[in-house]
């Protein structure tokens, strides 16, 4: 049986900027909104707060108590500090516990691929996260990609290969790339370096023969010889 999150709040009169002085107390502003229901400004605890998303993030069930009630949400919009990346406000979005829900989860990659034992290629992440669609309550944090068997140049798991929970549906295009095996270094960008390398050793070999035609600045420019002054 998954952990039961709640969360305190009340409703909130402090809107714009004088909510900073909320903030200093230890406050942090919200929103709850959700189908048949008007959008309700409130405050909650920012350490509370910290902690609940840390372990819940934006696919887990937080019950918020308001009013006497308990509101079944999800966690979304969170906005944060550019400074301190310190949350600054959330949005609460009111769930049915009867109805799908659509969100994205992260993709977590697990197991160490063969392909980098053995020093064949390198390991790329295309992909970070999922759209899924279950009940509130079946949402996952995020679902795990086995890489192990990943033993050959563009060996390669796509959406398709993702085991999921049961009730939980991926919408994600299941030919969509999670990881792959690459070169450890790509032709492009072999040829790029010999590009760069050619290009500096030409500019320091122009560079030695303008030296050598061009008089050293400062010096003075080398007598003329006698056959030259009797040309003149």
């Amino acid at each position: 049986m998954q952990e039961k999150h709640t969360v305190l709040a009340t409703k909130r009169t402090v809107f714009g900027k004088k909510t900073r002085h909320m903030r200093k107390e230890g406050h942090m502003p919200a929103n709850i909104y959700g189908k048949g229901m008007e959008s309700t400004a409130v405050q909650i605890s920012l350490k509370e707060f910290q902690s609940l998303f840390k372990a819940v993030g934006e696919t887990g069930l937080v019950y918020v108590q308001l009013d006497g009630q308990e509101l079944p949400t999800l966690i979304h919009d969170v906005q944060y500090e550019y400074l301190t990346h310190e949350p600054i406000h959330a949005d609460f979005y009111q769930v049915n516990l009867k109805e799908k829900v659509k969100t994205m989860v992260r993709v977590e990659l697990v197991g160490d691929p063969i392909a980098i034992a053995e020093k064949v290629g390198m390991l790329l992440h295309t992909l970070n996260e999922v759209e899924v669609e279950a009940l509130p309550a079946d949402l996952p944090e995020h679902v795990e990609v086995d890489v192990t068997n990943l033993a050959a140049l563009n060996d390669q798991v796509t959406v398709a290969d993702i085991k999921t929970p049961s009730g939980v549906t991926i919408l994600t295009a299941g030919e969509e790339v999670v990881a792959k095996i690459a070169e450890l270094v790509s032709k492009a960008a072999e040829e790029e370096a010999a590009a760069e390398a050619a290009a500096a050793a030409e500019a320091k070999a122009e560079g030695a023969v303008e030296g050598e035609a061009a008089p050293v600045e400062g010096e003075a420019a080398p007598a003329a010889t006698p056959a030259a002054e009797e040309k003149k």
